[in-house]
C-alpha cells in the first residue's frame, strides 16, 4: 500500500513539474531537437533538460500528416478499417502507428479506451461530446425517436381472496374449471384486474424521464407496452408509436431495449464474455453506415479526425468482432472494469455480487445499438452512491446523443432524483402526473398537498397516492381534510397546464416524414445467419468448455459400466453356437443397449438449466431458436462418438461378440445412432416440459414407454394388433433391431437348424433367435434401421427446434386479488370512481410487489390532533403470528488469503501506470532510472525501498 502510494505521489509530482515547464522551453525545446537527438543524450541531459521530449517535430508531424494521408487514398472498405493508434516507440517517443481495426488485441483496445477514459467520472462527458462534435461537424443528423401511448390500457382476470393462493388443491380446482371453460361448459370464476387504466404520454429524445410508482401500480406492464414486449395473457388495448409508425411497422424488439427486472445470466461465462456476446449478436445497426458517410463528407471537406475518436468509431463499427471496444466501454461506465473477468455465477457457483449482476443485466443491452431504452427497476441491489452514477452517465448519454430514455426506479435518492428533465407517476393503473421534474411540486400544491422541506421528492410523490399516507401532506389548513383518490388526481392534472399541453402535444400527430430513415429498424437480426451461427457456436463450445466436469463425469460413468458389462458377461462363459447360449448374448446386448441410451439423460438437465436465458435473448431477438439448437446438435456428436466407442472398445471383444471387424464399426455405427437419437429426444422433452418437475416426469414416462414397446421386454409378436404401431414408432425396437442383427447374423451363428412346425421355420440358428424375439431376419435391415435412428435423431432436433420457437416460458403474469370487507366494497360501489369491486395488487414474474402498501403512521388531522393510521383504515387480509427475535454476534473476523506479491511488483505496475499515462519519454526514463536504483537496494538487502 505504501508502495502504490509513493507511485501515485511520484506521478502527481512528475505531471505537475512537466506541466509548469512545458510553456518555459517550448522555443528552446525546438533549438535543442536540432542539434541533437534524444537517442545521442546522456543520462544526466536527459535528467536536467527534460522539455525538449514533449514537442513534436516538424519531421514527425510530417510523416504523421503522410500516414493519414496514405489513409485517405485507400478504398472505402480499407479506409474504414484502418486507424492511427498512440504507441510508445522504441526510442521513447510517442508517435503513431497505422493498424487494421481487425487485429486490434486486448492490450490496444485497453490503451485506447485508457487514453479516451483516463477517469471515467470526468472524461465520459468529454468524450461523448467529442463524438457528437465529429458529426455534427459534417452536419449528419443522428436519429431521434419519438414515443407516444394513447388510450393504452392492460388487463387480465385473476382468481379472488383464497382461491388464488398457490395449494394443491386450488391448482387442481383451477385446472379442472379452465379445461371445462375452454368448452364452453363451466363459467370462469376469475374477475377482471385492470392494470392500466387508459394511459396517453409523449416521451422525447434528449430528455431522460423517471417512472415512478409503489409496487402494483403498472410500471412494469407500461413499459413493457412501449417496449412491444406485452404479455400474451394480458388483453392490452391502446395505440403505440415510434415517431408516427404504429408497432407492426417495424421491428420494436430490435429498435429499443427492455432491460427486465431479473437477472437472467449464464453463470459459466465471464462479465465481459456476456456483453462481448450480447454486442455480436445484436449487430452494429447503422454505425457502419454512418462511419461511411462520416468519412466521405470529411474526405470531401479536407477534415482531419482526431484519431482517438476516429479509432473508436472504425472498432465499434465492425460487425462480428468476438470482442469490442463497446463492451469496454460499457464495463467502465457501469463500474464493471473490476469484476470484468470473473464468471456472473449463479446457484452453484460463486460469482459477482447481486448488485454487479443487476449491472451486467443493464450493459448486455447498453452494448447494443437501441435508441430507445425502457429500465426497469435497475437500482435494485445497488447502494445509491453507485445508482448516482448510472443515472449520471445515462443522463449525459441522453443529452449528448439524443437517446429516448425512460428508468423505472423504486426509491431513488434526491441526488439521483434531480438527475431527471420528466416525471411519470403512476397509481392505481393511472398517470397521476407527467411531464418537467420542475412543475411536479407546483401540481400537488395546487391539489391541497405540500411536500416537506426535508422529506425526498420521490418519495413524497409515491406516498402522496396512498390512502395512508397522503392525510400527512395536508397543506391547505383551512379546509378540512379528505381523501383526495387517485382518479380526482388524474382529473385535477387534465385540468393543470402541463397535462393541457400534453393533451395539446397529443392532438398533433407526429410528422412520419421528419423522422430519421435509420431510426426504426426493420430487420428481424441484427447479424446475418451465418454470423448468428458462429456466434451460438463459440458460445456453445464456450459453456461445454466450463461445464467439462459433467462430460468427464459422464465419460467416466460409462467407463466404469462398460467393466461392468464385460466384467458379468465375461467372454469365457459366452458360448455360442446354440439356441440356449443366445439368451446370454441377448441380455449383454439389451444392457448395452440401456446404458448407451441412459447416458444421455444428462442433455434433459442441461438444457433446462439454459432455457431461462434463450427465452429471455429469443424475445429480445438475439438469435432465433435454430440457431441455439443447431450448435448443442453439432458439437454433440464428437461426444456421442467417443462415448460410444469408449462402451465399444471395452465390451465388444471382452464380452466376446462378432469377431469380424467389419461387425466390430457397424455396432459402433449403431450405438453411435442410438446416442445421437438418446440425445435429441431429451433435449426435445426438455423444451416440451420446460421446468425440471414436468420434464422429468415425461423423461420417465417416454423410457418406460419406449423400453415396454422396444422388442426385449416384450416381443413383437407377443404384442396385440392393436398395440402394434407402439413397436414401430418406438426408437429402441430400431436400436435392438440393428445390434441384434449385427450379431446373430455372423458366419458363427450359421449353424444348419432343424425346422420345428408351428415353433421354428428358419434354416440357421442366428435367424431362428431373432425370429424368436419377432425381429427382422433380413440383413440390410441393419442399415434401415439406422437410418431410422438417424431420421429419430433429425426429427427430434427439429421438434426441439419446433418447441423452442413457439412455446413461452412458464411462470407468466398472474394476478393476485385481495378481498375487501364488506363495508369497503359497498364504499367503492358508491363512488363515481369506483369501477372495480376489489382492490388488486400485481403478483407476476416481472414485479415481486408486497400484498399491502404503506405503513401505518400518525395522520395529522384538520384541528391538530394526531390519530393512528392503522386505527383509521379497517384492517384486512390475514395476520401472521410474529415472535421478534434477537441476533447478537462478537468477534466475527473474515479473511481471505491474498497471493503473495514480489516487491517488485509494485515498482513494475508503477511503471506500466506511467506507460498508459502517456508521460513523455525523460519523465520515463526518470522513473525507470529509480526503479531500477531500488531493485538494486532490495537485492541488496536493503528494507528501505519497499516502503
Amino acid at each position: 500500500m505504501a508502495a502504490a502510494l509513493a507511485g501515485d505521489d511520484l506521478i502527481r509530482a512528475m505531471s505537475k513539474r512537466s506541466m509548469s515547464k512545458r510553456s518555459m522551453s517550448r522555443n528552446m525545446s525546438l533549438s535543442s531537437a536540432s542539434k541533437r537527438s534524444w537517442a545521442s543524450a546522456s543520462i544526466k541531459d536527459a535528467w536536467n533538460n527534460p522539455s525538449d521530449a514533449f514537442q513534436k517535430s516538424e519531421r514527425e508531424a510530417d510523416e504523421e500528416e503522410l500516414k493519414w494521408a496514405a489513409i485517405e487514398r485507400l478504398p472505402t472498405y480499407n479506409r474504414l478499417n484502418r486507424v492511427m493508434l498512440r504507441r510508445v516507440m522504441e526510442n521513447g517517443r510517442v508517435g503513431f502507428e497505422e493498424v487494421d481495426v481487425n487485429d486490434l488485441d486486448m492490450q490496444n483496445k485497453k490503451n485506447l479506451m485508457e487514453s479516451i477514459l483516463k477517469v471515467v467520472e470526468d472524461d465520459n462527458e468529454n468524450f461523448l461530446l467529442r463524438l457528437r462534435e465529429r458529426t455534427d461537424r459534417v452536419g449528419i443528423e443522428v436519429p431521434k425517436i419519438e414515443v407516444r401511448y394513447e388510450n393504452l390500457s392492460a388487463e387480465g382476470d385473476a382468481y379472488v381472496g383464497t382461491r388464488a393462493l398457490p395449494t394443491l388443491l386450488n391448482y387442481s380446482l383451477n385446472a379442472i374449471e379452465g379445461l371445462l371453460g375452454f368448452f364452453k361448459l363451466f363459467p370462469s370464476k376469475k374477475i377482471n384486474v385492470k392494470i392500466l387504466q387508459d394511459v396517453s404520454g409523449i416521451v422525447k429524445s434528449s430528455r431522460i424521464t423517471l417512472l415512478l410508482g409503489p409496487p402494483g401500480s403498472g410500471k412494469t406492464t407500461l413499459l413493457q407496452a412501449l417496449a412491444g414486449k406485452s404479455d400474451k395473457t394480458l388483453r392490452v388495448s391502446g395505440r403505440v408509436t415510434y415517431c408516427g409508425h404504429e408497432l407492426h411497422e417495424f421491428i420494436p424488439q430490435r429498435t429499443c431495449a427492455y432491460i427486465s427486472q431479473h437477472d437472467l445470466h449464464h453463470g459459466e461465462m465471464t462479465v465481459r464474455e456476456t456483453l462481448d456476446f450480447s454486442g455480436r449478436s445484436m449487430g452494429v445497426g447503422t454505425r457502419y453506415e454512418l462511419l461511411a458517410e462520416l468519412s466521405r463528407r470529411e474526405k470531401q471537406a479536407g477534415i482531419k479526425p482526431d484519431p482517438e475518436i476516429d479509432a473508436f468509431m472504425k472498432a465499434t463499427a465492425m460487425e462480428g468482432q468476438e470482442t469490442s471496444l463497446v463492451t469496454d466501454y460499457v464495463l467502465k461506465i457501469l463500474g464493471l472494469d473490476i469484476c470484468a473477468d470473473i464468471m456472473v455465477g449463479d446457484d452453484m457457483r460463486r460469482g459477482i455480487s447481486g448488485g454487479q449482476k443487476k449491472r451486467v443485466t443493464t450493459g448486455e443491452m447498453l452494448v447494443g445499438p437501441a435508441k430507445a431504452l425502457f429500465m426497469d427497476e435497475i437500482s435494485t441491489g445497488l447502494d445509491s452512491s453507485t445508482t448516482f452514477q448510472i443515472v449520471r452517465f445515462m443522463r449525459q448519454m441522453v443529452h449528448i446523443m439524443e437517446v429516448t430514455m425512460i428508468i423505472s426506479l423504486l426509491q431513488p435518492a434526491p441526488e439521483t432524483y434531480d438527475l431527471f428533465d420528466d416525471i411519470i407517476l403512476l397509481a392505481e393503473g393511472q398517470v397521476v402526473y407527467q411531464g418537467p421534474r420542475e412543475n411536479v411540486l407546483e401540481f400537488f400544491e395546487s391539489v391541497g398537498f405540500r411536500c416537506p422541506e426535508r422529506k425526498g421528492t420521490a418519495d413524497f410523490l409515491q406516498e402522496v397516492t396512498s390512502k395512508k399516507d397522503q392525510g400527512q401532506y395536508w397543506c391547505k389548513k383551512h379546509e378540512p381534510y379528505s381523501y383526495v383518490s387517485v382518479p380526482e388526481l388524474v382529473d385535477h392534472f387534465k385540468s393543470f397546464h402541463t397535462g393541457q399541453k400534453l393533451v395539446d402535444q397529443l392532438r398533433v400527430p407526429y410528422d412520419k416524414s421528419k423522422a430519421h430513415p435509420a431510426a426504426l429498424v426493420k430487420q428481424k437480426y441484427g447479424i446475418s445467419n451465418w454470423e448468428l451461427f458462429k456466434a451460438c457456436f463459440a458460445r456453445e463450445w464456450l459453456l461445454m468448455q466450463r461445464n467439462s466436469f459433467i462430460y468427464i463425469f459422464k465419460t467416466t460413468q460409462i467407463t466404469i459400466m462398460s467393466i461392468i458389462a464385460f466384467t458379468v458377461f465375461i467372454r469365457t462363459q459366452m458360448k455360442t453356437g446354440t439356441i440356449t447360449d443366445g439368451g446370454k448374448f441377448y441380455g449383454a446386448l439389451f444392457f448395452s443397449l440401456i446404458n448407451v441410451m441412459f447416458n444421455g439423460m444428462a442433455e434433459l438437465a442441461l438444457t433446462i438449466f439454459r432455457l431461462p436465458v434463450f427465452f429471455k435473448q429469443r424475445d429480445f431477438l438475439f438469435y432465433p431458436a435454430w440457431a441455439f439448437g443447431l450448435p448443442i446438435w453439432v458439437l454433440r456428436i464428437p461426444l456421442s462418438l467417443m462415448e460410444s466407442g469408449i462402451w465399444i472398445l471395452l465390451t465388444y471383444y471382452t464380452i466376446g461378440f462378432a469377431p469380424s471387424a467389419s461387425r466390430f464399426f457397424r455396432q459402433l455405427l449403431a450405438f453411435f445412432s442410438v446416442h445421437q437419437m438418446a440425445l435429441s429426444l431429451f433435449r426435445f422433452i426438455a423444451a416440451l416440459g420446460r421446468t425440471q418437475v414436468v420434464a422429468n416426469t415425461l423423461g420417465t414416462f417416454t423410457l418406460l414407454l419406449v423400453f415396454v414397446l422396444g422388442g426385449f421386454v416384450v416381443a413383437k409378436d407377443d404384442l396385440k394388433p392393436w398395440m402394434k404401431w407402439g413397436y414401430y414408432i418406438s426408437p429402441m425396437s430400431y436400436g435392438q433391431n440393428a445390434i441384434a442383427i449385427n450379431e446373430f447374423l455372423d458366419e458363427r451363428w450359421s449353424a444348419e437348424l432343424i425346422p420345428v412346425p408351428d415353433l421354428i421355420n428358419q434354416p440357421t440358428v442366428g435367424k431362428a433367435l431373432l425370429k424368436i424375439r419377432g425381429m427382422y431376419t433380413e440383413d440390410y435391415m441393419y442399415w434401415v434401421c439406422v437410418a431410422a435412428l438417424l431420421g429419430f435423431s433429425l426429427l427430434f432436433n427439429l421438434l426441439f427446434i419446433a418447441a423452442l420457437t413457439y412455446l413461452n416460458p412458464p411462470g407468466d403474469t398472474k394476478s393476485v386479488t385481495l378481498e375487501d370487507k364488506d363495508e369497503n366494497k359497498n364504499k367503492r360501489k358508491s363512488s363515481p370512481y369506483g369501477q372495480q369491486n376489489a382492490r388488486t395488487s400485481e403478483m407476476n414474474s416481472h414485479s415481486n410487489a408486497p400484498l399491502f402498501e404503506g405503513i401505518d403512521m400518525a395522520v395529522m388531522t384538520p384541528d391538530h390532533s394526531t390519530i393512528s393510521a392503522a386505527r383509521e383504515t379497517t384492517k384486512k387480509g390475514m395476520v401472521l403470528p410474529f415472535q421478534p427475535l434477537s441476533l447478537a454476534f462478537d468477534h466475527v473476523n473474515y479473511f481471505v488469503d491474498m497471493p503473495a506479491v514480489s516487491p517488485f511488483s509494485n515498482f513494475h505496475l508503477l511503471y506500466e501506470h506511467c506507460l498508459s499515462s502517456r508521460l513523455n519519454h525523460i519523465s520515463m526514463n526518470k522513473i525507470h532510472l529509480l526503479i531500477i536504483y531500488a531493485e538494486i537496494l532490495i537485492l541488496s538487502g536493503n528494507e528501505e525501498p519497499r516502503n
